[in-house]
């Protein structure tokens, strides 16, 4: 590429001289290509440990002058391709030029304007289609990382560092670049070249560790090996940019959803040396998480920005230290000392924002006001100028709302929707059920109750009620000590951030209800089963009200995010919060649980449970070392912590005392529950501890939570049914659930959610990639009875497609990640692959070589397996048919061909999966294995509809009958009795054109009414007939001979459709009377029936049967060994997989094919 002109002081320095002329040098790296000898050797060292320019454009093209000891660089290649280009460039249109200018800098002069002038042009257009570019240094990098690994230009490099990778005991210095999708190092040292690639959907576990052997290095763990790197400058940051994309990578996993580069971020105020746009895009999203987290913000808010101050509390009297968070809908600020203060400012609810007068007491201050008559004062802002105009631009940009932040729920509206909602849910609307069936409990209120409620209303006449309340210790304790009935509605939807989704979404639960009203589902089915069993001991569950309302919330959120749609204890959770909270309340309390404090705990797989599940075992082997060996001896945590987990402790817990839980949980978040669980682990240690079998702790634990019970309430108990199974004659003492809570702070109150976080980062590794093992295990399981592969080679397969996929999903596709991959369909039809990946596995592990022809073919295979016509086609669909060309006996390999030829949208094409599963049992049957699996088969081909036979397979016609001569004739290229398979095709060609000659006469006899005394009526022609019938047989058997010319000598600039298209040719022409393909020249000429023939027309009529080809084909031995032959499918297998090695290897050392040019 062109360069801006730099000085070169030492021309010569480590660089050859290839090319000159009196003005430019072209020159190419020492230890770059072949030779060089041991100066090249540590040329080439030199440049990988310091990152040099050269080792990425080892050629370049100096501007010198004859008076002049000064160079100037004004090219550089990565290839030799490239430079000569460019010196070709140079020579036809700037040497004639420069070569009459009298004065030596002049011509410097001219030549780096031109330059230049070049260069501006580039970016000139490409400003148009990039917003922003990586600085030079960057690019080189990447470019590096694509020419040494051999990866398309859409694999984007984040960031590069230096570090050093341990081989044995020999640590290897080089680079390591972390790309979107792989972590790739190289290293070049003396010769020696060490090169890796690691998928990121790979890795299984990710480690900083420092030890003796391994000092302060990182630990990449793939299913096979590990990996270490160390010697990082930075190595904290080197681990945080690795764990951010190894997490993208599991999200790629579950989700099936690509890498997005976020197009929207803003430029940085200054350039930013060696940071491409994606690692500060990456910087962004940790950024924006973080704040999220913080503050349970909605998934769209992105931070602006964030700056010290001070904010003044009027309830302390005192300005409190922290940081002020903007974003596009809210102002935050949290303390610095952690939970001293938080504030939640919505920008809907701010009325105005502006700069208060500066003193030495309160400097460069900031005034904001809401609409609810609250002022905040935040003072020591470094930049407040900026900071009140970007408030006042997202000001302007906020809708007005009228609606406040306490107001109950109302639909009331013009729509008929509206109206008809309100008149379902007139009930539930706006109150809870708890208040519709307890109108009356006012007045039984006990004397705790009535001081839990005064001390709330005191709480908030002095921080402030509503979302801008400042939440602070007290706020702490007050929740700790049990939310009253009357306001918990109210603060879980406070404390969630559900109430600032709700103020945004007006309307928007009634019209999913009405959208997913009468729609019908697995989902809803799911939901229609499990109403009833939840919580059936609750009065508010007993009737049509509870049961439509906790209905309405169930579909409407199945229908607001399908890919959790319904999953089990999302009904109990949704009974619950029903039962303080309104409908609509109720609704986005449950969208806030699911999409944002319990992330992925409700997919398909639970994912989020059981990485929770994972950090519990952990928690516990760090706080109850002595405990967690016996534990784990019995199996107990994985069994007791995901019911925890999931509901909350509400489904093994009395209703009265998981409730409070649930109080601290919407305030806390997750630490609570693992507080919670690790107290009760720690109040039954020795009884635990003395148990001999897993029944026995189950009982333990189960009779010690159905116990935990709550003194403070005065209603009457909500009978338990997990208790009264489980009660015995001696049931043990009595817990106080309140007790239980300050045990689990002072004893666990150390855990912090930011530890929490790393942890559910390791163990989602382990717990995504582990479920991919077990999806592989179970389709391998599925498969064994649909084909006659092995266990291990089924694996591989799986590996391999499944590879396939991954790929596709960010590296682009003709079809999106989502529609190539349906969890809710089984393991065997979730990854689907489109046509142009399927013919690259079919080039790969296809036993029908076929040269050029191969692609065509493989497309003919797709439209085949593809049973519902959507262009994809899953790994069921795929063994199927690669096991009817390796394990299938004749007839069935010659059956496949022939449908290959028929019409991709013919009924009788959707019986591919039947009669391999038939070919496959009659192939076992012959081969006397009478295993488990041969009797799996059985049964399963018992279970299968009637197969087809040979007699159901329509006619082919002409033209289709050709095509596949042609794909016959390219499948013996490379067989060792190639002749003799070319003259044995040639034979039965010419037979089944007269077999098709002959049928065409006897069905156009029976259609014209034949009789019985005439001789044509039988199908037998007269004389003349015989003659014109030997004729067009002829011409037939020319055409057929055409097109195995054509398929011989047919160029390889056809593209695949022209190749699928093509029935005649007119490359080479034969005699009528017979058909050797060996005498097939350039020059051969067509003679039929003693005329020339060219361009003829295919004649309609003319067809036959699969019958008549396979009677034929049967007639020729070479024929029938070579589709009776086995194919060997480990060494194809073994190829594929080391093709890409292979690549990446030649790769590496590029350019070694120099070719000599004249200096």
């Amino acid at each position: 590429m062109w360069i801006q002109p730099e000085e070169v002081l030492l021309a010569g320095a480590l660089w050859v001289s290839e090319r000159a002329n009196p003005f430019f040098i072209l020159q190419r790296r020492k230890g770059h290509g072949r030779g060089g000898g041991l100066s090249g050797l540590l040329v080439g060292t030199l440049d990988v440990v310091l990152d040099s320019s050269a080792r990425v454009a080892p050629y370049r093209i100096l501007l010198q002058t004859a008076d002049s000891q000064i160079y100037w660089n004004v090219a550089c290649g990565s290839s030799r391709k490239e430079i000569t280009e460019h010196w070709d460039w140079l020579e036809s249109n700037l040497l004639q030029t420069i070569s009459i200018f009298d004065n030596d800098e002049d011509v410097t002069t001219f030549v780096k304007g031109k330059i230049s002038g070049i260069i501006a042009e580039e970016n000139r257009l490409k400003q148009g289609e990039e917003q922003e570019e990586d600085c030079g240094k960057f690019q080189e990098a990447e470019l590096k990382m694509r020419r040494l690994f051999a990866m398309p230009e859409e694999e984007k490099l984040v960031n590069y560092y230096s570090c050093s990778y341990w081989k044995g005991r020999v640590p290897r210095q080089g680079w390591l670049y972390l790309s979107v999708n792989h972590l790739c190092f190289y290293s070049f040292l003396l010769g020696k070249e060490v090169t890796l690639v690691v998928q990121w959907t790979e890795v299984t576990q990710l480690e900083k560790n420092a030890n003796l052997v391994f000092p302060e290095s990182v630990r990449v763990s793939t299913r096979h090996t590990e990996h270490f790197f160390s010697m990082f400058l930075n190595i904290n940051d080197t681990f945080k940019l690795m764990e951010q994309l190894a997490n993208i990578a599991m999200r790629q996993l579950l989700d099936n959803e690509a890498f997005a580069a976020d197009l929207t971020l803003p430029k940085p105020c200054k350039t930013l040396k060696n940071v491409s746009i994606l690692k500060r895009d990456l910087d962004a999203r940790a950024k924006n998480e973080r704040y999220r987290t913080m503050f349970r913000l909605t998934q769209d808010e992105r931070l602006d920005g964030h700056t010290d101050c001070t904010l003044w509390t009027p309830f302390a009297k005192m300005h409190v230290v922290g940081q002020l968070f903007i974003s596009n809908n809210y102002i935050c600020f949290n303390s610095r000392e952690e939970g001293l203060c938080q504030l939640i400012i919505p920008l809907r609810e701010v009325s105005i924002a502006e700069k208060a007068d500066s003193s030495s007491v309160l400097p460069c201050p900031v005034s904001i006001s809401t609409k609810n008559k609250m002022n905040f004062l935040f003072a020591n802002l470094k930049d407040r100028d900026f900071l009140v105009q970007r408030i006042s631009d997202f000001l302007q940009r906020t809708p007005d709302s009228s609606r406040g932040d306490t107001s109950p729920l109302c639909l009331v509206g013009p729509s008929v929707s509206r109206s008809l909602f309100m008149l379902r849910t007139q009930n539930t609307s706006n109150q809870g059920l708890l208040q519709l069936y307890h109108q009356d409990a006012r007045e039984d209120l006990g004397p705790k109750a009535k001081m839990k409620e005064e001390a709330w209303n005191i709480h908030f006449s002095e921080f402030g009620r509503g979302v801008c309340m400042y939440r602070t210790s007290r706020t702490r304790e007050l929740v700790l000590n049990g939310i009253p009935e009357s306001l918990r509605g109210e603060l879980w939807l406070l404390f969630s951030g559900a109430q600032n989704e709700m103020a945004t979404h007006s309307g928007y639960y009634g019209d999913l209800v009405e959208q997913a009203m009468g729609l019908c589902s697995l989902a809803t089915e799911e939901i229609e089963r499990d109403l009833h069993r939840s919580m059936p001991e609750h009065r508010a569950f007993q009737n049509e009200t509870g049961i439509a309302a906790l209905r309405r919330v169930l579909t409407a959120y199945a229908h607001r995010n399908p890919g959790i749609g319904y999953c089990q204890a999302m009904n109990i959770v949704t009974s619950v919060l029903l039962l303080y909270c309104p409908e609509e309340e109720a609704f986005w309390l449950l969208v806030a649980l699911c999409e944002r404090m319990l992330p992925d705990y409700y997919n398909t797989r639970v994912v989020g449970a059981l990485v929770d599940q994972g950090v519990f075992e952990e928690l516990t082997r760090a706080f109850l070392p002595l405990l967690y060996e016996h534990m784990q001896e019995l199996g107990v945590i994985s069994t007791i912590s995901l019911s925890w987990f999931l509901t909350l402790f509400l489904s093994v817990m009395p209703f009265d005392s998981a409730v409070l839980l649930v109080d601290c949980f919407f305030y806390e978040g997750i630490k609570v529950t693992f507080q919670v669980a690790l107290a009760v682990l720690y109040d039954n240690m020795d009884a635990l501890l003395s148990c001999s079998d897993e029944g026995e702790a189950m009982t333990i634990l189960g009779r010690y939570l159905d116990n935990v019970v709550n003194k403070q309430t005065v209603a009457p108990p909500i009978p338990h049914l997990h208790a009264l199974l489980t009660s015995g004659d001696d049931p043990p003492p009595e817990v106080d659930i309140f007790d239980l809570i300050k045990s689990s702070y002072e004893k666990f109150g150390s855990l912090h959610s930011d530890v929490i976080e790393q942890m559910r980062f390791k163990q989602r590794l382990k717990v995504i990639q582990s479920l991919e093992d077990t999806a592989k295990r179970s389709v391998v399981r599925a498969m064994m009875t649909e084909s006659a592969f092995s266990i291990e080679e089924l694996e591989e397969l799986y590996c391999l497609f499944k590879s396939k996929h991954m790929t596709s999903c960010y590296w682009g596709s003709s079809s999106s990640a989502a529609e190539r991959h349906d969890p809710s369909l089984p393991y065997l039809e979730q990854y689907r692959i489109d046509p142009a990946q399927f013919t690259q596995l079919f080039t790969a592990l296809g036993p029908w070589v076929c040269g050029g022809h191969t692609s065509t073919l493989s497309t003919r295979l797709f439209r085949l397996l593809d049973q519902n016509k959507d262009g994809l086609v899953n790994f069921k669909e795929f063994i199927t048919g690669l096991s009817g060309m390796y394990h299938g006996d004749m007839t069935e390999k010659l059956k496949l061909l022939y449908k290959l030829h028929l019409p991709p949208g013919n009924s009788h094409t959707t019986q591919m999966c039947v009669c391999v599963c038939v070919c496959v049992s009659v192939c076992m049957w012959k081969e006397k294995v009478k295993d488990y699996r041969y009797y799996l088969r059985m049964w399963a081909t018992e279970k299968e509809p009637k197969a087809e036979t040979i007699k159901d397979l329509p006619r082919m016609n002409q033209e289709q009958f050709i095509d596949l001569c042609k794909t016959l004739y390219n499948m013996f290229s490379e067989e060792p009795l190639e002749q003799e398979l070319y003259h044995s095709i040639a034979t039965v060609a010419s037979l089944l054109l007269r077999i098709g000659e002959v049928g065409k006469r006897f069905n156009n006899n029976n259609g014209g009414g034949r009789k019985a005394d005439n001789p044509a009526a039988q199908g037998l022609p007269t004389e003349p007939q015989r003659e014109e019938a030997h004729g067009e047989g002829g011409l037939r058997e020319s055409q057929v001979c055409l097109a195995l010319a054509d398929a011989q000598l047919e160029p390889a600039t056809l593209d695949e459709e022209s190749k699928d298209d093509v029935s005649l040719s007119s490359y080479s022409v034969v005699s009528s009377g017979s058909l050797p393909c060996d005498d097939i020249t350039d020059n051969t000429l067509l003679i039929g029936g003693g005329r020339r023939r060219r361009g003829s027309v295919l004649d309609v009529d003319w067809s036959i049967t699969f019958e008549q080809v396979l009677a034929s084909l049967l007639t020729e031995p070479p024929l029938v060994d070579y589709f009776e032959k086995k194919r060997d499918f480990k060494n194809k297998m073994a190829a594929c997989k080391a093709q890409r090695a292979v690549e990446r290897q030649t790769s590496s050392t590029s350019d070694h094919e120099l070719t000599q040019h004249s200096i």
